[in-house]
């Protein structure tokens, strides 16, 4: 099932391109034909590429790393803002700072920055500080909340971009190219699709097509959210049968060690007719008979017989 239909593009203005003249000629496989100096965008192809980077980023967020939404115009910005919050996604809609990806632990330290500052305040040495020194501060935070605030839970590089449109953040793009991070974006007719490595044929200027589009791919970022939350509670309940499973060795063991082998009871081990089976000889029994018979001979060879012992007595009574 696809996640849009023809008429829903349509209805949204997705089909709308750029003026004649100001085309790309890399986008000639994606337009469909020109009509009063304006390109129209080929839908079925928009179809097609929005299920590809839609199964794309589903799996990127199915497998836990982040996507960074890229969207400073300002028919993208409030679009963004409300459809990214909802799936917990970093994001920029204000000015791109340059060095975002390649000068990524710079852009680290700033955020801290603004944690730290957090933590003033909760610590109370805001007080001790004079009032000048505070709105100062207050300021700071206040600036580096609007340009860091909304990437302050990317920990590391994004494993994914997403822009909205290419011509305006070409520096993103650049960045993204330099790190080999693959990038997806809307690509209307006056860009060019072959820096892109999932580019969406559609109109970037109307704000209908950019929600429409932002929507869907929203949508497949939950439904891989969704699905790993599945897969982590599965690999939980495995894990507790497996702990059950270990247990139960470890009883065998404490009955073996008691005497009973495994798969045998305690009354199995006597003969049908009630008495217990002879045990058998054990090599510490051999060697106790083996020693008692050795004693025996000592004290036959060392003891002598009554007639000699009473010859010696009588001989030694002549002497």
């Amino acid at each position: 099932m696809s996640r849009t239909s023809f008429e829903e593009l349509l209805d949204a203005g997705v089909h709308f391109g750029h003026l004649k003249r100001k085309w790309n000629p890399a986008m000639s496989p994606y337009i469909f034909m020109e009509r009063n100096g304006i390109h129209i965008i080929d839908l079925h192809k928009t179809i097609v590429k929005i299920e590809e980077a839609a199964s794309g980023l589903k799996q990127i967020a199915k497998s836990g790393r982040k996507i960074l939404f890229v969207a400073t115009k300002k028919q993208a910005k409030d679009i963004v803002d409300e459809r990214i919050k909802e799936v917990n996604m970093p994001y920029v809609s204000e000015r791109w700072p340059g060095g975002m990806l390649t000068n990524f632990p710079t852009i680290r330290k700033s955020v801290k920055k603004m944690a730290v500052i957090d933590k003033m305040e909760q610590d109370g040495t805001f007080s001790n500080l004079a009032k000048r020194e505070r709105l100062q501060i207050m300021r700071q935070r206040a600036k580096l909340e609007k340009n860091f605030g909304s990437v302050a839970d990317l920990t590391r590089l994004p494993a994914a971009l997403f822009v909205v449109d290419v011509m305006k953040e070409y520096i993103a793009v650049r960045e993204a190219k330099r790190l080999n991070i693959p990038v997806f974006a809307i690509v209307d007719t006056n860009s060019d699709p072959r820096e892109i490595d999932f580019p969406v044929p559609a109109n970037d200027d109307a704000s209908k097509s950019i929600d429409l589009i932002i929507r869907i791919m929203a949508k497949a970022i939950q439904e891989g959210l969704d699905e790993r939350k599945v897969e982590k509670e599965k690999d939980v309940t495995v894990k507790e049968k497996k702990g059950e499973n270990r247990e139960k060795p470890e009883k065998r063991r404490i009955r073996a060690r008691k005497g009973f082998p495994e798969g045998k009871k305690e009354g199995q081990g006597e003969n049908e007719g009630g008495a217990k089976p002879a045990r058998p000889r054990t090599r510490t029994d051999e060697k106790k008979v083996g020693s008692s018979t050795e004693a025996e001979a000592e004290t036959a060879v060392e003891k002598p017989s009554g007639k000699a012992a009473g010859e010696k007595s009588d001989s030694e009574v002549k002497e």
